[in-house]
Order: structure tokens, then C-alpha cells, then sequence
């Protein structure tokens, strides 16, 4: 998959989007990538707010976590290597692992539960069929799919029922949008979608037709075989189908492979594992058409409860994933505003975001860079004695929660043997290295963070802030549920003279305010975020250096810098993610530094006031989207930059032929070992003019000292503040080894009390016998859990929609509380003349405060005159 998380946020969703994946946007992860919440992230729905909710509070009853003294994680060592999913199973029964974090699909299932084992449910992967959008610089090669309206029919080509049915053994859901088909987003916009998925159903006739009208626009020629020609040669496309992961893209892309040879193209199969798909397509030129085609997959790491900037991570060249075929993809303008315009958070209301999302959603399936054909319900097997909570999204492979609970049933230490699909597919280096699923896992293990995902809501907790007061301006949409955050309304929200809005690369200074604006410049949100007053003095980094405020100003410099011509790191591919980030970002203040207080302000939002502050904090948390860094280690990896050695994004990398920074292996660890030992002999201070006064000269010959002890001793330059830190990692034979990292502040049983997510059932019980078109007709709804009622007190919505016999929504609505647990909907009989005689169905979303999965359920029933 690429499962690129969906994501990695940090900036993540401010330069966003772990599909990342995932969680407000979802940071996707490639597959599979990590939408970072924004999102990529790289399966049921919340319902979206339609007016203003002042404030909900979440009450969790949760079991009080055995005492410990154990600092760190559970787990006293953990082996990572590469094991074939096809061999996962019998490998956990035979001892040689104890889980197998790259989840197995629907159809795995049955194998998983006749072997007793555990397993984590995962319902944020998700796959499609990613074009290549560059016409060829050899003008005699045709790519179709530089044609817009070719990628968009193929949605009519592929049918996505007969994939989930004979693919997933029916355990996935069609997808035809970049949000989640079992996400908030979509049960609020159900509507909507159901329309469009009706429009873009497989048809391949009509998919034929509008192929036909356009390849011959394009000057190719159908020839008496049936085949495309152009230039007097086959249109041929080099598809690169992925025959590693789960198992399930082989048999997808040989079915879509047929679907297109069927309308007249011919495919070349390239059948490819991760490591040898990945240079193609993200490295390639893509005006080269050495690709046109990839099954691509993603998984959101978190739970996404907004997915307002999906668009954006999906299809756009603004998109945070930074990488081919998304910085070549040229969209339609009013498709890159719309997209650009939800993830900035740029609307007033929560109706005016209803209608954007609406226009996205068309306006992607118009452009269709990445056709979406399933969100597949999957299962990461583990042994009976290991425990471990999961999100609901992202599993246990990319989820930080996994790592901080993961251990041996009623054991403290323990060495754990975890298997992944692969390892090292990109480099690791937090500026913009690897984003594939299983190499972002390891570093949720090593990393830190200000906050922690709750895995079955998706809003935040506090993991090392304290708390924050958010500010929005009087009337948006945003609310708040748990008691760490303050909401607070403002009809204006002025922005400080002395707040940093944008960086000086010439200088190495921010500009504040009063130097960049003639007048004061509102905001629509203000974030502070607060830290215990004793975080410098008990978290420190792997090799035993204090967390310290230069940390997260070295992040926000990095936030600018890059993308800024002066600067001896500028790197084109950051400068589109940027330029949309930055008009939002109105500037950010630190107000002290003991305790260390943020301040932030933005015009974009969420309607969550904990994902505004965990969003807005990410762009100061020294977690730089791929991972975090000490800023020492930054330092000397901008030295190889800048002296044209090394670059951190693979596009510069490869125009500059120079090797992708790694922190963990190849070619460039003895460069940065280089670049360490001339900082440490000139005692470097980066960017002094302003890190002078966050650094002294004592703390920097201190710093340095431990890099290098740390780099001696463990081979890597991968430092982290989390539970576990990085002992070792073998490149050649694709392994790592993490160890709990002792010092850690937090007790081992912090997480403990997350147990199991109250997902709610439904049942629905419709008009006995026939309905008669004019008559009323009564559907009674029973939400439980376990088999007790549902507490009112704990739903959100309960909405139904109403569909006809050719599958149109005639209508939707709010079902009406009778008792906890029991809902009921009359439809009229005004109602019923909206139906025509034949086959209906009436469809309910439940939506829960506990949980951001949507519970969806449905009944057929049949009109009569």
C-alpha cells in the first residue's frame, strides 16, 4: 500500500497533512502512508455539526490502572522485522513473532479467529488507483490520464461492489471521496454522496463513450483490434501494481487492468513491492511517463473527526505530502480555491463549510488525480498474551497510543518480536523522510508529543502540555468537550505587535507584526498552550539532553525557512504547502519560558477546540512532521544541506544528485558525522541571530558532546523523547531495535485505562408487509451496547435517509428520542409520495459521543400504488 500515513501532523496539518492519514484532517501515512492528520493517514462517521454546539462534555468511565513504578514503556526490548503477511498467522503460532502490526484484510479474518489469536481492528486503510496527471515530454507517447475527464470516467469503470465483494469478502465499503465512507464527514454530507456515488456508478458503457470522445480529442485512433494508437504505436500504461502488503492490490490491479484493456488501452502489469514502486512514482519525473498508473493505499493514523482538508492532502499541489505525482497534478482553479479554502479554514459557518465540502466533492471527482475504490475493514493479529490498545483508525501499526500501552499481560518488561510488511522503504529523517506506515510506526514509539490521541473519539488529551485556552471569534462553529481546554468567544482577536507572523531566511530573524503590517491584523483563533512548569527539568531527549525552548523555536524557523529563496536549505517542494499554510497563519508568540506558554494565531480552525490546540501547538512541537529532532541534530543536518551534500526531500535530492538525508543508515550518516564534529569544533549556534537568545555557549558544547556519545554508541542520529528510543537499526536486513527509554518521565500505566470503544448496534425494525404509496409508514430504532440501551445522554445524532426505488435520497431528517435506546421515525404520507412502487430502503447513522465511529444500518422495504 503506500500506506502513507495520512497524514504526520506537525505542522501537520499546519503544513499538513500519519493519510495520513489522519485525525482533524487526517495526518495521512503512504500506506501504506501515514493522510498526518490533515490528514492524510494515508469506518463509520460522525455527524458534522450544523450549528453551533457551546459545549458537550465527555465523561469516560474507565477502570483505574494497576499501580507501577516502571518509568517508559511496558516492554523492556522490541525486535522489528520484515515478515510476509501470508506467513503472519503461522508465525504468531509458532512463537517467532508476537504480532503483526501490518494489518491482514477482511478476507484474513476467519484464518485469524480459527488460530485464537487477538487482533486489533483497523478501519482507516484505505486504497485506489492513483494516476500520473504529466503529459510526456516525448511527444509520440501518449498518457491518457494527463487528460482530466479520462481520469474522471474511469470511476465509472471500475465497479466497486464486485471489488469489496470478491477482493474483501464484502468486509470494506465502496469509496468514491477522499473523507471517510464511515467517517463524521460523510454522515453528515450522506445525502450528497449517495448522489454522486449513483452519478459515478460502474457503467461501462458510459465510461467507454466519454474514454472515446476525449482519447480522440487527443489525436489518438481506435484500431480495427479494438486498441488505442497514437503516433502509430499502442497507447500503452506502465501499471505499477503493488504485489506486497496484504495481498488484496494484486488482484485489484489486474481487475482494473482488464477494465482498461476492455475500453481499448493496453496495460503493461508491473507487479512491484513498496521499496521498487516507490522511486517510480514519487521520484520520477513525471513528464518521463515512466508510470501511469499505481494501486495506492493510505491509512489515517487517528480517528478523523474533521476532514476538512482532505481535498487538499488528496489531490492538490499544496497537498503536505510534497511529493510526485501531487506537486504536477494542475487542477481546476475553482477546485484548488475550494480545496485550499477548507483546509485554511477559510468559512464562517458551519453551513458555508457544508457547501464547500459539497463543491469538493464534486469538484474531486471531476478531477479524479486518485480514484478512491474501497475503505477496507482490516485485522493486525497478535499473540493471546500480548495486550495492547488500538485506535480504531489507525490500529496498532501507526497509532502512538499502541506504543505506550503494548506489553505482556500482567508483565512488566519483556522482549517483544513485532512484524511489519517492510522497513526502511524511504529514509528516516524528520525534515521529510519516510511517510510509509511502518516506519512511522517505529517512530510513534520514539517520539514524544503535546498531546495524545484519545483512539476511540479522536479529540486530545494532554501527554505534555498542561492545558489550553482557546479563543475563537464570536459565532464559528466550535465547540469543546473535555475539561482540559477553555473555549472563549471574542468579537476580534487582535494579533500582538510582537508576535512572530513570518521569518527573514537573509536576516535569520523573524518579522513580528509591526514590522510586517502597517495596521493590526486580526485572527479568527487564538490558541495558548501551557506546559507543566517542570518539563525542562524531567523530559529530556534520548541521549540524555534537556528538552529545552531552542527545541521548539528551531521547529518554528524550520516551518519558514525552507521555503524561503534566501535561505542555504531552500527546497522548492516545500514552498506550495506553505504559501497555502501561510495565509492562515497570522503569528505566534512565546509569552514565557518557565513555564513555557505558546501563543498562536490563525484564521483556520476546527470545530473541535482540542484539535485546534493540539493543531496549532504542532507548529511549534519540535516534531517536524516526519518525526522529531533535538535542534542540534537539525543544526548539523542543515550544514549537509546547505553545503550541497545531502537534501532531506527526495525531489531535491534527486536534482541535486545527492543522497536523501538519513538519520538512521546509508551514505549520509558519515556526512552528518562530519557536519557534528565541525559544529562541536566551532561550538555551531544555528541561525544565531535568533537562536543566541535560546541557546548559550555551555548548552551548545554540552548538546553536541551528547550527539556525538549518542551517535558512537548507537550508530544514528534518531533521537526522540518518547517511551522507547532507537538502540539500533540494520538497513541490509530491514530490522530495528527500540528499548525503553528509562528516564522517561511518565509512569508506564499513564494510557492504561483505555480499554474498549462503546461502538453502538443498531436495529431497525419497518412496516410489516407492503406500504402503500400515501400511507404513513412507522420504523422504530434500537441503539444498544452489549445488549443494554444506549444512553441518550451519550448520542449524538441519529439521522435517517430515505431512498427510492432507483436509489436516490428523497429525503433525510433527525430520528425522534422516545426512551434511551429507542428512536422512531413516522414518515407522512406526504412522505411516502416521494417513493415510487418497487424496492426502498431506509438507512439510520448513529453517532455516539464516545465513539467517532458511526453506526450505520439499513432495511428494505416495498411500495405499492
Amino acid at each position: 500500500m503506500l500506506k502513507k500515513l495520512f497524514t504526520v501532523v506537525s505542522l501537520l496539518i499546519a503544513f499538513s497533512m500519519v493519510l495520513a492519514a489522519c485525525t482533524p484532517a487526517t495526518t495521512v501515512v503512504k500506506e501504506t502512508s501515514v493522510v498526518q492528520q490533515t490528514s492524510v493517514v494515508k469506518e463509520t462517521s460522525v455527524v458534522q455539526q450544523t450549528s453551533i454546539v457551546k459545549e458537550t462534555q465527555i465523561v469516560e468511565v474507565t477502570p483505574t490502572p494497576a499501580p507501577t513504578t516502571r518509568h517508559g514503556g511496558w516492554l523492556d526490548q522490541m525486535v522489528w522485522s520484515v515478515v510476509s503477511s501470508d506467513s503472519a498467522i503461522t508465525q504468531i503460532k509458532a512463537g517467532a513473532i508476537d504480532a503483526f502490526a501490518y494489518a491482514l484484510s477482511s478476507k484474513d479474518l476467519p484464518a485469524i479467529q480459527d488460530a485464537g489469536l487477538n487482533y486489533a481492528q483497523v478501519l482507516g486503510t484505505y486504497y485506489d488507483i492513483m494516476y500520473n496527471p504529466a503529459v510526456c515530454k516525448d511527444t509520440a507517447v501518449l498518457n491518457p490520464f494527463s487528460d482530466r475527464k479520462i481520469r474522471e470516467a474511469t470511476n465509472m469503470l471500475y465497479d466497486r461492489d464486485y471489488i469489496n465483494q470478491e477482493i474483501y469478502t464484502g468486509g470494506g465499503l465502496p469509496k468514491f471521496f477522499a473523507i471517510m465512507t464511515n467517517g463524521p464527514d460523510y454522515a453528515d454530507l450522506a445525502d450528497v454522496a449517495r448522489g454522486l456515488e449513483s452519478k459515478y456508478a460502474f457503467n461501462l458503457d458510459k465510461a467507454k463513450a466519454a474514454i472515446t470522445t476525449e482519447m480522440n480529442g487527443l489525436g489518438a485512433t481506435l484500431g480495427a483490434d479494438g486498441k488505442w494508437q497514437f503516433s502509430g504505436k499502442p497507447v500503452t500504461i506502465p501499471f505499477l501494481i503493488r504485489s506486497d502488503g496484504d495481498g488484496t492490490r494484486k488482484p485489484m490491479g489486474d481487475y482494473v487492468s482488464t477494465q482498461l484493456e476492455a475500453v481499448g488501452f493496453t496495460v503493461d502489469r508491473q507487479y512491484k513491492k513498496s521499496s521498487e514502486a516507490g522511486p517510480v512514482w514519487q521520484k520520477s519525473d513525471p513528464t518521463e511517463c515512466q508510470w501511469g498508473m499505481y494501486t495506492a493505499g493510505w491509512i489515517s493514523p487517528g480517528i478523523e473527526r474533521d476532514g476538512k482538508g482532505d481535498f487538499q492532502q488528496m489531490y492538490l499541489n499544496t497537498s503536505s505530502q510534497g511529493i510526485q505525482p501531487f506537486l504536477s497534478n494542475v487542477a481546476d482553479p475553482a477546485f484548488q480555491k475550494v480545496g485550499d479554502d477548507l483546509a485554511n479554514g477559510k468559512f464562517s459557518t458551519a453551513d458555508e463549510r457544508r457547501q464547500m465540502m459539497v463543491q469538493a466533492m464534486e469538484l474531486g471527482l471531476q478531477d479524479s488525480l486518485q480514484v478512491f475504490i474501497v475503505d477496507t475493514r482490516s485485522y493486525a493479529p497478535y499473540a493471546t498474551n500480548v495486550q495492547v490498545s488500538a485506535n480504531m483508525a489507525g490500529g496498532i501499526e501507526t497509532a502512538p497510543i499502541a506504543f505506550y500501552t503494548l506489553r505482556f499481560a500482567g508483565v512488566e518488561g519483556g522482549n517483544l518480536k513485532w512484524g511489519e510488511n517492510d522497513l526502511f522503504t524511504e529514509p528516516y529523517n524528520p525534515v521529510y523522510g519516510s511517510n510509509w506506515a511502518w516506519d512511522q510506526g517505529a517512530l510513534q514509539a520514539i517520539d514524544g508529543a503535546p498531546f495524545m490521541a484519545d483512539p476511540f473519539t479522536g479529540l486530545y488529551w494532554p501527554l505534555r502540555a498542561e492545558k489550553a485556552d482557546v479563543t475563537v471569534q464570536t459565532g464559528l462553529p466550535v465547540f469543546k468537550s473535555l475539561d482540559w481546554v477553555t473555549l472563549n468567544t471574542a468579537d476580534t482577536i487582535p494579533v500582538p505587535a510582537d508576535a512572530w507572523v513570518d521569518w527573514d531566511a537573509k536576516t535569520q530573524k523573524f518579522l513580528t507584526a509591526s514590522e510586517a503590517f502597517t495596521q493590526t491584523v486580526n485572527a479568527k483563533v487564538k490558541a495558548v498552550i501551557t506546559f507543566p512548569a517542570d518539563m525542562f527539568d524531567t523530559v529530556t531527549w534520548h541521549d540524555g539532553s534537556k528538552l529545552s525552548v531552542a527545541d521548539f523555536v528551531m521547529a518554528m524557523i524550520l516551518a519558514f525557512d525552507r521555503a524561503k529563496t534566501d535561505s542555504a536549505i531552500y527546497d522548492e517542494q516545500a514552498v506550495p504547502n506553505f504559501d497555502s499554510f501561510i495565509t492562515a497563519f497570522k503569528g505566534v508568540k512565546i509569552t514565557s519560558t518557565s513555564p513555557l506558554v505558546i501563543e498562536v494565531y490563525t484564521d483556520n480552525y476546527y470545530s473541535d477546540a482540542e484539535l485546534d490546540a493540539w493543531v496549532y501547538l504542532s507548529f511549534a512541537w519540535p516534531n517536524y512532521g516526519f518525526g522529531e529532532a533535538s535542534w542540534e541534530a537539525i543544526a548539523v543536518a542543515n550544514m549537509a544541506e546547505a553545503a550541497g551534500e545531502a537534501a532531506y526531500s527526495p525531489d531535491k535530492s534527486v536534482a541535486k544528485n545527492v543522497e536523501q538525508t538519513s538519520f538512521v543508515g546509508g551514505p549520509t550518516l558519515d556526512i552528518l558525522a562530519k557536519y557534528l564534529d565541525e559544529a562541536i569544533a566551532a561550538n555551531t549556534i544555528p541561525y544565531s541571530p535568533t537562536m543566541n537568545t535560546y541557546i548559550t555557549a555551555d548548552e551548545a558544547t554540552t548538546r553536541y558532546a551528547n550527539l556525538k556519545a549518542w551517535y558512537t554508541a548507537h550508530g544514528n542520529f534518531q533521537l526522540g523523547t518518547g517511551p522507547y528510543y532507537l538502540d539500533h537499526a540494520y538497513l541490509v536486513e530491514k530490522s530495528l531495535v527500540l528499548k525503553n527509554y528509562t528516564a522517561y518521565p511518565d509512569l508506564a500505566n499513564r494510557w492504561a485505562s483505555f480499554t474498549e470503544p462503546k461502538i453502538a448496534v443498531v436495529d431497525i425494525t419497518g412496516p410489516a408487509g407492503q406500504v402503500k404509496i400515501g400511507d404513513q409508514a412507522t420504523f422504530d430504532i434500537a441503539v444498544s451496547f452489549k445488549g443494554a440501551p444506549y444512553p441518550q445522554a451519550e448520542i449524538k445524532s441519529v439521522k435517517y435517509l430515505l431512498y427510492d426505488a432507483t436509489g436516490a435520497v428523497v429525503k433525510t431528517g433527525d430520528a425522534t428520542f422516545v426512551s434511551d435506546g429507542a428512536y422512531q421515525v413516522i414518515l407522512t404520507a406526504d412522505d411516502t409520495k416521494l417513493l415510487s412502487a418497487g424496492s426502498n430502503k431506509f438507512e439510520v447513522a448513529v453517532v455516539s459521543t464516545l465513539v467517532a465511529i458511526p453506526t450505520f444500518a439499513s432495511v428494505q422495504f416495498v411500495t405499492t400504488p
